[in-house]
């Protein structure tokens, strides 16, 4: 360890929208500072919480901000510097965020009062876990100490089931709602042709379709091929959604098959970059100006009343729509891929270890090392970039990610396939 990191203390905040997976990383960045010997009294030498006596941490305490930023200006603090480590392994294992989560977004005010607030509480040490605007709140903190020569180390872990950050192959939280998405769609199309109709799951995804077009691993034995297994359609926000097309896409299914499965993501938009969902429906927005989309079923309920109205008859009966929106469900369901939740650890405990070798600043990014190939043994390595490069950025699918107007290619699923973990083999008579 460096000799010249300056004492002080260090906080950890968990920011936008819970994941199956953020306590990993929570518990990862607790873990790698307690086993620097975050805690130990210069005076005595004694470790806090049971780790190896030894030359004591510049790290003085390590304390959560309850929700986020917000936590830091309140002095809302939860004590992690003598931690029981069997209760920082089942804290890891719960879904959602342990210590309550925020979607602020500092102005130049906001982050003088959380300057002023770690120069209060002696905070060195920041570490924040989150997706896009997250990292743009860590850019905004670390710019503000900055300007005034204050030494503060800020780190940015990510996290988000959109998978929407640049310099990553995926984000944690990501596989674990991708798992989801692909096992209720599997049941979902069982129920569908047991009683045959049109049947839309709305997906989340705000700009980037990842989500969504993980719906393609219910298709039996991940075939492309929608024709045997649904969905048999899939609408990204990459592809520019045309009402029109999409009723002759089911018309086709449904006379086809007598029922049409579809996956549409909540950030549709037309060919000129408006959200289908804005259009339909007035919707909150929050700090950061998003129009609050999963929030709702309306999105669902007016596609499927559109369907209903260009493809009933004339004097005869409208076909079986229902809609279903995933909403929430998909962040924090308590089943998460192994894959997720291996590496929503390791971010953690690299962001410590950064912050303890020297590095002033940076974001924790995932990328694959091993080739994206049918069979290929799926690797991955952890890289330090800079955070003017993650935040307030966002990646979307790739062109050899998408098939069509309505698909994804095979090269999507060879990517998808190793994250989610093993899905179960269901048959069919």
């Amino acid at each position: 360890m460096p000799t010249n990191l300056i004492p002080g203390n260090a906080v950890i905040g968990q920011a936008g929208g819970p994941t199956a997976v953020i306590n990993q990383s929570l518990v990862g960045v607790v873990q790698g500072l307690l086993e620097a010997r975050a805690g130990i009294d210069p005076a005595t030498g004694r470790p806090s919480s049971g780790s190896a006596p030894g030359q004591p941490s510049p790290i003085k305490k390590i304390l959560g901000m309850r929700h986020g930023v917000r936590g830091l200006v309140n002095a809302d603090f939860y004590d992690f510097t003598s931690t029981n480590p069997e209760h920082l392994e089942r804290l890891a294992r719960t879904p959602s965020a342990a210590l309550g989560s925020t979607r602020d977004k500092p102005d130049a005010a906001y982050c003088q009062r959380i300057f002023e607030a770690c120069k209060k509480h002696d905070i060195r040490y920041f570490f924040y876990i989150g997706g896009n605007d997250s990292s743009d709140t860590c850019r905004l903190v670390n710019e503000t100490a900055r300007s005034t020569n204050y030494e503060l180390r800020c780190f940015h872990i990510p996290k988000t089931v959109d998978n929407d950050l640049m310099e990553n192959d995926h984000c944690p939280g990501f596989p674990s709602a991708a798992r989801f998405v692909a096992m209720a769609c599997m049941a979902d199309f069982m129920d569908n042709i047991s009683l045959p109709g049109i049947k839309i799951n709305v997906v989340m995804g705000r700009h980037a379709g990842f989500l969504t077009a993980a719906s393609a691993l219910a298709r039996r034995a991940d075939r492309l091929d929608p024709s045997t297994d649904g969905p048999q359609l899939i609408y990204l926000p990459e592809v520019p959604f045309d009402m029109d097309r999409f009723v002759a896409d089911v018309e086709h299914w449904y006379a086809k098959k007598g029922r049409c499965h579809i996956a549409v993501s909540e950030g549709i938009q037309d060919k000129d970059h408006n959200p289908i969902a804005a259009k339909l429906f007035e919707g909150e927005t929050d700090a950061h100006g998003n129009v609050q989309l999963s929030g709702s079923g309306a999105l669902g309920d007016a596609l499927a009343d559109f369907l209903k109205k260009k493809l009933t008859p004339a004097g005869g009966k409208p076909p079986r729509v229902r809609a279903d929106t995933f909403g929430y469900i998909q962040r924090c369901f308590p089943d998460p891929s192994p894959v997720d939740a291996r590496e929503a650890r390791a971010a953690g405990r690299e962001a410590a270890r950064l912050a303890l070798s020297g590095d002033l600043d940076g974001s924790i990014a995932i990328q694959r090392t091993s080739p994206i190939e049918p069979g290929a043994l799926y690797a991955a390595a952890l890289k330090r970039v800079d955070l003017s490069a993650i935040a307030a950025k966002t990646r979307v699918m790739p062109p050899e990610f998408i098939e069509g107007h309505s698909n994804v290619s095979r090269r999507f699923l060879d990517y998808c396939r190793p994250l989610v973990g093993e899905l179960p083999p269901f048959e069919r008579l």
